[in-house]
């Protein structure tokens, strides 16, 4: 256990200095990849909507079948758009989304997955909008085992915070632009801080939060925290995090910033003055990097709605959002990469499901939703 923490510790000091330098995202990709048991990772965001994806960074992922998937196999990846409706911080298989049995039946198995002899795959939703996901996709060439999913599960709250911090300090990229734009919020309220609890920095949630004044607030440009308990316990970690304190540890702390009988906010503190997070952090001024938020569920897409309320499948929820964007079972197939038979066989579900008679009556069930 003791050489598991280590280990741990060591990998999310690899997360947390790729947010500050994205360059170094690919060996923190290759340190997930080792501590979880994957081949090949990939930082990414999907839309469903647009049905549009970009590989924001990349670990021994093969450049030819990367190239195909962006150029031929994206349209027919059967994971989309249901992958985009698992909850925020989720660690699901391939196989939780859509059976293997199913999945092994499809095109992209068989011209994609199965040539790169992957024999499994975790992701999860580091942030989430309406049909809009970041997401980490990590791929392996063993059998999948319930370890491999608790130990990126460990590393699920770091990668939500590296993918906040890269916002901060790389926002002239192209990529984090465009993954910025994808999404519709950001969790947390984010605040970078000074010497002295000096706020430097505050996203525009951390603003609101502020001003509001009922979890912290902005005392002379110096972050507080209202109830006095957790007021003594940041000061003291952002004195300790200035100094470079060992004891904060690379992982931060969390601090309660409301009692037990309330909702439950919590402060993570982390610091950045480690590692290659000291040198970025050194040209904000910042000590620390403060999240302030809790778990709050995401509004949902008329099609996502659908999906739960009705129960349908991967496959069933493929074809329904192919159905509000083409016409016909032809149009369809090709669109999907089906046959006409099998379009009609998720069609007939799907009228059972809804209490629809044709695919009119679906587009109109999405637009009731809207």
């Amino acid at each position: 256990m003791a050489s598991e923490s280590a280990e741990l510790s060591a990998v999310i000091g690899d997360i947390y200095d790729a947010a500050i330098d994205p360059a170094l995202w690919q060996r923190a990709l290759g340190s997930i990849c080792a501590f979880v048991g994957g081949s090949s990772a990939a930082l990414l965001w999907h839309d469903s909507a647009k049905e549009r994806s970009e590989a924001l960074h990349l670990f021994n992922v093969d450049p030819y079948y990367l190239r195909l998937y962006f150029e031929k196999y994206l349209p027919l990846n059967p994971m989309f758009p249901a992958a985009t409706f698992v909850d925020e911080g989720i660690v699901v298989a391939d196989e939780d989304i859509m059976p293997r049995a199913e999945l092994n039946k499809t095109r992209f198995y068989k011209e994609w997955i199965k040539p790169q002899g992957t024999l499994g795959a975790l992701s999860v939703n580091l942030e989430k909008g309406v049909a809009r996901a970041s997401m980490i996709n990590v791929r392996m060439t063993v059998p999948l085992k319930d370890e491999m999913r608790r130990r990126l599960g460990l590393l699920v709250p770091h990668l939500q915070r590296a993918v906040a911090i890269s916002r901060l300090f790389d926002q002239h990229k192209a990529a984090e632009e465009a993954l910025t734009k994808t999404l519709d919020h950001v969790e947390a309220a984010v605040l970078l801080v000074g010497s002295k609890a000096k706020i430097v920095f505050a996203n525009d949630m951390a603003k609101k939060i502020l001003a509001e004044g009922l979890l912290v607030k902005n005392a002379g440009n110096e972050l507080r925290a209202v109830a006095p308990t957790a007021n003594h316990l940041l000061r003291n970690i952002f004195l300790a995090a200035e100094k470079g304190d060992a004891s904060v540890g690379v992982r931060g702390v969390a601090i309660p910033l409301t009692d037990k009988s309330q909702e439950r906010w919590f402060a993570h503190v982390l610091p950045l003055r480690s590692g290659r997070r000291q040198q970025a952090a050194n040209n904000y001024g910042a000590v620390a990097a403060v999240f302030i938020g809790k778990t709050v569920p995401d509004a949902l897409s008329p099609l996502e709605e659908l999906a739960k309320l009705y129960g349908l499948s991967a496959s069933e929820v493929r074809v329904f959002d192919a159905v509000l964007k083409t016409d016909g079972v032809k149009a369809i197939a090709d669109r999907l990469g089906l046959s006409q038979a099998t379009v009609k066989t998720h069609l007939h579900k799907l009228f059972q499901k809804t209490g629809t008679k044709r695919q009119g009556e679906l587009v109109k069930l999405a637009a009731g939703l809207k």
